[in-house]
């Protein structure tokens, strides 16, 4: 059963304007991998929406009942709802919650003032990744596509995307307990990872259409997703100004790894340079 941990915490008109971010998180994920971020950004100000994204938060059946198209829907919803109540309106995701943060940017470029990619994931060729998976999981769109192995998933393991232990433990705990609607689902189906590679074929053609200020923050040592096939690809293909920054002490969760309060602070005065009414 999904159970909603999405949540919004309200700030404070700056100059007579309020500025929106609309958080995402990563495919199987909750919205608690933004919450350090949440928290972070609304002290500078910002109204943060962390949404859940359609499916999530559930188990692996509820997923498995969603498309990209219903992951997506639930963003365009859960954006509608914020901008109803700014001015301004940032939308940033983790992992894939970036992916689907370039779609909206790329498609609904008059809502959007700015983009905040977080270890986007459009390709899994990170260094803890299985030479399978980096090499072969373009098959499981085919596997969908002939209702094959649609009961296989992809289990994650250590380091589950975090440098720090003593967070890696707590997350750990909680995902193999099962509690998904604190720290996701430990594994990934192969139906939900297919459709996560469409989305990904989607965005990719779209992102010279991203027309607004993106700021691309990703680890040179995330275990999940290398800075080449992700940060980069987006650094080299939106039409608007890009400022990319890289970690170099967190892996791939960087929204509550070791450099959490960092990512927070780039985010802010990222937001500040754009629209210029935010507490530094």
């Amino acid at each position: 059963m999904v159970k909603d941990v999405s949540f919004l915490l309200e700030g404070e008109a700056v100059e007579g304007r309020k500025v929106g971010v609309l958080l995402i998180h990563g495919l199987t994920g909750t919205p608690n991998e933004m919450r350090i971020t949440a928290k972070g950004l609304n002290r500078a100000g910002c109204y943060v929406y962390a949404m859940q994204i359609a499916g999530h938060c559930g188990d692996e059946a509820d997923l498995n009942a969603t498309t990209y198209s219903d992951w997506y829907q639930s963003v365009v919803d859960a954006a509608q709802k914020l901008k109803k109540e700014v001015d301004h309106l940032f939308v940033g995701g983790l992992s894939m919650g970036a992916v689907l943060a370039l779609k909206l940017a790329a498609e609904e470029p008059k809502m959007v003032d700015g983009v905040i990619c977080y270890a986007t994931t459009f390709k899994y060729d990170g260094w803890s990744m299985p030479f399978y998976a980096k090499h072969f999981f373009f098959l499981l769109t085919w596997f969908k596509r002939l209702g094959i192995f649609q009961d296989k998933k992809f289990a994650e393991e250590p380091p589950y995307g975090l440098k720090d232990e003593k967070i890696r433990q707590a997350v750990s705990s909680s995902m193999l307990d099962g509690d998904s609607a604190a720290a996701g689902l430990a594994n990934n189906p192969y139906p939900a990872l297919a459709e996560m590679l469409y989305l990904s074929r989607d965005v990719k053609a779209k992102l010279p259409k991203v027309t607004a200020p993106t700021l691309i923050m990703h680890s040179s040592n995330d275990d999940i997703a290398s800075v080449k096939s992700n940060a980069k690809v987006i650094e080299d293909n939106v039409s608007g100004p890009t400022t990319l920054v890289l970690l170099e002490d967190s892996y791939h969760l960087i929204t509550i790894d070791r450099e959490r309060k960092f990512v927070i602070q780039q985010t802010v005065e990222f937001i500040n340079e754009t629209v210029g009414v935010l507490s530094v």
